[in-house]
């Protein structure tokens, strides 16, 4: 979403503001010789003009070179992984990276200016909710390319993505169950509008429907991919009167409130109540029992997302704006087969 407004100079904010290019140029590197109303309205006007500081000249990435990864939450055993794959790619190129978490964007054109501003070549955003046509058009008119990393929804049709075969590996989780004998499966969830939430679902359904095992309702739920979702929703389906002999839970932190849930009311697991869970973070190995799960290549994908938005701050041409690694069963003790189990 090109602009058609020339980008402001020093020489126009200058103009505006009824002062030499120099004095501007004090106050953008912040000298102190300059009198407070004057610095007030040269800020205000660099703000108004969408000021942007032109890049350096390079001739490749240096050590200044750095990249934004934004989280829209608190940090998770989940974001560990991702942070950790993209700060090892970041390396592998001498390009640093800057971590935050990202609130609410009240006002999209300076965001994005003073993204630029802080010299960042290309932003990467993890899980992140949709982002609106008015944070879209900011970004490309300061020309800041874009990488989303797993996002909840399907972005923008121009927005570059990186996630992985949801669909493939909620089906291999659930065959793994049905392998191992279990026919009353459930699937505790991340937010129900969520694309890999849907897709880990539907595959999960597709599982079962080729085994021609009924779902009942109560058996689907969803909340949010968190310990406390988990801990809640594996309550109420335990507590049914015909409750499952196996969970699939939409993330491994989760599936731990799975388990306390289970622990709870006095199951064993796995001999009780098998349970699987999805991403295969450390916590799914520290465990105990260590957890069956997917594993979601979370370090490879943000090493992708590094590269991929270099690529694009380079002006290169990519082959796809989505790409997809590929997922993969990792079977550990927290499933059985059903016939070690008393509730069938």
């Amino acid at each position: 979403m090109p602009s058609s407004r020339r980008r402001a100079t020093l020489a126009t904010v200058a103009a505006s503001a009824g002062v030499s290019v120099a004095t501007v140029s004090k106050v953008l590197n912040g000298r102190s010789d300059v009198a407070p109303t004057t610095r007030s309205l040269v800020q205000s006007l660099l703000r108004e003009h969408d000021y942007i500081a032109p890049s350096p000249r390079r001739d490749g990435p240096v050590a200044t070179d750095t990249i934004e990864v934004q989280f829209d939450d608190d940090f998770s055993t989940y974001s560990t992984e991702i942070i950790q794959g993209v700060v090892a790619a970041g390396a592998e190129v001498g390009v640093g990276i800057v971590v935050s978490v990202r609130k609410k964007i009240d006002h999209p054109a300076a965001w994005a200016r003073d993204l630029v501003a802080a010299g960042r070549r290309a932003l990467i955003c993890v899980t992140c909710d949709q982002l609106t046509t008015r944070q879209l058009a900011a970004l490309s008119r300061v020309q800041l390319p874009l990488v989303v990393i797993d996002p909840l929804h399907l972005p923008h049709a121009g927005v570059t993505s990186v996630g992985s075969t949801n669909f493939a590996g909620g089906l291999a989780a659930t065959q793994h169950l049905l392998s191992l004998g279990h026919r009353r499966i459930a699937y505790l969830g991340g937010q129900a509008t969520a694309t890999c939430n849907q897709a880990r679902l539907h595959g999960y359904r597709a599982a079962m429907e080729a085994e021609g095992v009924p779902v009942p309702p109560a058996y689907t739920r969803s909340g949010h991919f968190r310990y406390q979702d988990g801990l809640e929703c594996g309550a109420a389906v335990l507590d049914l009167p015909e409750p499952p002999t196996a969970i699939f839970a939409g993330c491994d932190e989760s599936a731990l409130g799975v388990m306390e849930a289970a622990r709870a009311r006095g199951l064993r697991i796995p001999q009780d109540l098998s349970i699987v869970g999805f991403d295969d973070t450390q916590m799914a190995r520290m465990a105990s029992p260590p957890l069956t799960t997917i594993r979601q290549p979370l370090r490879e994908m943000g090493g992708v997302a590094v590269r991929t938005a270099l690529r694009l701050a380079a002006g290169e041409k990519i082959d796809s704006h989505h790409v997809e690694l590929a997922t993969e069963l990792i079977v550990r003790a927290s499933t059985a087969d059903v016939t070690c189990s008393k509730r069938t």
